[in-house]
């Protein structure tokens, strides 16, 4: 059960409402102890996203080796007009794993007349202060935050919500961090939050060359390296787990047969993660699973929208072949 705050706006507010959905601390303790228990380990990178993980994210969109934002944004911004004509005048626009509000500006912007907008993130404080910048820079948007995990499905029933055809924006290749099954629960999920007319506009990252995928997940600066090992920071903070950062390294790999990046934290000595009474051992060169990021060729992604129970109405991709953007509208029986 979750504690859900749900109001109207207050005079010293400037979002419309904010929806409390967060899981339990519980589900985070679950979740790192089995992936500690398990072989190989691992721990979903849902968990990236606390306050400084979010923060983090946001440097990593704008490093020179990180293409993914730049080339979406450029997309985005190039086929504005064909988006207005599909969404429609009085759109309601959904935003699972919100994040940073940089391409939600540009599609609100797009466009030009959408009704509300609806901000899902697991980081409270980052989708709160995000959604607020939001409001006061499109106050003729209703803006809402939901607090919310959304890999469950989008819960949105209760939300005062206008009646205009529901968006669901679901930018940078974020489908691509999940494996094929859940990306295909994920997305079957969001046709619960959505109706017979509304669609989906789906960022997902292409496969293309090793170095410039590798480099994109290991840069220069270790902002990305500084991400995934906040998680262990958070961890430590959080669960109470006895661990030192400095044991672990940043590893990217680009898995040819399975066509995903693969981030990792590797033990660069022998070491161990003490969390809820049992002892993790780690020897040197041992790791941990942090992140997949999938990349995508139009013939896969189709298969995957199709398999998700959506029609592929428009493909569109940047003149390098980059990343693609999807435009899905769900499937549903007469």
């Amino acid at each position: 059960m979750t504690d859900q705050v749900i109001g109207r706006k207050p005079a010293h507010a400037t979002i419309e409402y904010f929806d409390d959905q967060h899981p339990p601390l519980g589900d985070f303790m679950r979740d790192v102890v089995d992936g500690l228990s398990a072989t190989p380990r691992s721990i979903p990178p849902v968990y990236f996203y606390d306050q400084a993980g979010s923060a983090l994210f946001d440097q990593i969109t704008e490093l020179p080796e990180y293409y993914v934002t730049r080339t979406e944004l450029d997309l985005l911004e190039s086929i504005s007009d064909e988006l207005s004509l599909r969404a429609g005048p009085g759109a309601v626009v959904i935003e699972p794993g919100s994040g940073s509000s940089v391409k939600i500006r540009t599609l609100l912007d797009a466009l030009g007349d959408a009704a509300a907008y609806v901000g899902l993130d697991i980081s409270k404080q980052h989708l709160v202060e995000a959604c607020e910048e939001l409001a006061r820079d499109y106050p003729d948007v209703a803006i809402g935050a939901v607090c919310a995990n959304f890999t469950t499905g989008l819960k949105l029933d209760h939300l005062p919500l206008p009646e205009g055809r529901r968006l669901v924006f679901f930018p940078g290749s974020t489908i691509g961090n999940f494996e094929p099954a859940e990306a295909r629960a994920v997305l079957a999920g969001f046709r619960t939050g959505m109706r017979k007319g509304d669609a989906v506009l789906i960022g997902a990252d292409r496969v293309k060359d090793e170095q410039i995928l590798v480099d994109a997940y290991d840069d220069a600066a270790g902002v990305t390296a500084a991400f995934n090992l906040n998680l262990l920071k958070r961890i430590r903070a959080e669960l109470g787990a006895q661990l030192n950062t400095d044991d672990f390294a940043h590893k990217s790999i680009w898995n040819r047969d399975l066509e995903r990046i693969e981030m990792h934290l590797v033990a660069k000595r022998d070491t161990s993660i003490e969390l809820n009474g049992e002892r993790y051992v780690f020897e040197a060169g041992d790791s941990l699973h942090t992140e997949n990021s999938h990349k995508f060729t139009p013939e896969s992604f189709a298969t995957l929208a199709k398999d998700a129970g959506y029609t592929l109405v428009k493909h569109w991709s940047d003149p390098a072949e980059l990343f693609s953007l999807y435009w899905l509208e769900p499937k549903w029986e007469a």
